[in-house]
């Protein structure tokens, strides 16, 4: 329990960090209230038409006597809508950073600079449109990681008491995982750090991530919550990050078998 613990001390100490910062806390507001109203807009269309959807996809069922046909496509369109709702939970935060890197980068810096010793933070010296280029790239095979075991959630949740309550749990840690992995990915590619490494980092002490993004996982179910936590989740990203990589207090990194890999790739900005 202590790493888990451990990670979820990150996110409050990321949120106390926003909190006592005002301006920086209010600029990152934006990024997600314009993600937010996209969202919405889509998961509304998907209720009120998801049923249409259903019945178009399931013409095979057109015959069927009731109450077999509304019951086969009711629960189809709730499934639907629910793989939606964790989709909408996986791509949200991905999104949003997209929309929002300057303002998250920026932010990202400033907590650094409150967290080293010398008041200084890792640049990574590539320019605005590098920078997306190597955030929307990432952002995507990350998705299709988390698509992959989307897809995979969705067939086991039809597993008889299986998918009703192992299934659910599995999905909020595996969310949990891969927005540890947007979130840290702000600080950790200012540090020259790419994407295997950095999911190298991650894999490699898994309790203290998922004590980290677990409890943002099911705190995003609610995208009006996501918006507002959004700010303090990448500075508390910024922090584990800082604690993986043995930042803190110059200590040891919390990974020692990706110690290695991430010392060649960013060594130079701890000096």
């Amino acid at each position: 329990m202590g790493d888990l613990g451990a990670g979820f001390k990150q996110l409050v100490k990321g949120q106390r960090w926003v909190a006592a910062h005002g301006r920086s806390y209010g600029l990152g507001l934006l990024p997600g209230l314009v993600t937010l109203v996209l969202y919405a807009a889509a998961l509304t269309s998907l209720a009120l038409w998801g049923s249409d959807l259903v019945g178009w996809a399931t013409p095979f069922a057109d015959d069927w006597s009731s109450p077999w046909q509304g019951l086969f496509r009711g629960l189809l369109t709730v499934v639907l809508f629910a793989l939606a709702l964790l989709l909408s939970v996986l791509t949200f935060t991905a999104v949003t950073l997209l929309v929002g890197q300057p303002f998250y980068e920026k932010l990202s810096e400033r907590v650094d600079r409150s967290a080293s010793p010398d008041g200084l933070a890792p640049e990574s010296g590539l320019p605005l449109l590098r920078e997306l280029w190597i955030s929307a790239r990432d952002s995507l095979r990350i998705l299709v990681r988390a698509g992959l075991w989307g897809v995979l959630l969705f067939a086991c949740g039809f597993v008889p008491v299986v998918g009703q309550t192992v299934v659910p749990v599995v999905g909020f840690f595996v969310t949990g995982f891969f927005l540890t992995e947007e979130l840290t990915a702000i600080a950790l590619q200012r540090r020259g750090i790419e994407l295997r490494e950095r999911l190298a980092l991650l894999r490699s002490h898994k309790r203290l991530v998922w004590g980290f993004g677990t409890p943002l996982a099911v705190t995003f179910l609610v995208p009006f919550v996501a918006v507002f936590l959004m700010p303090g989740a990448v500075a508390g990203a910024t922090l584990l990050a800082r604690r993986l990589l043995g930042e803190e207090s110059g200590e040891e990194p919390a990974v020692a078998e990706a110690a290695e890999p991430v010392e060649a790739a960013g060594a130079h900005f701890r000096d």
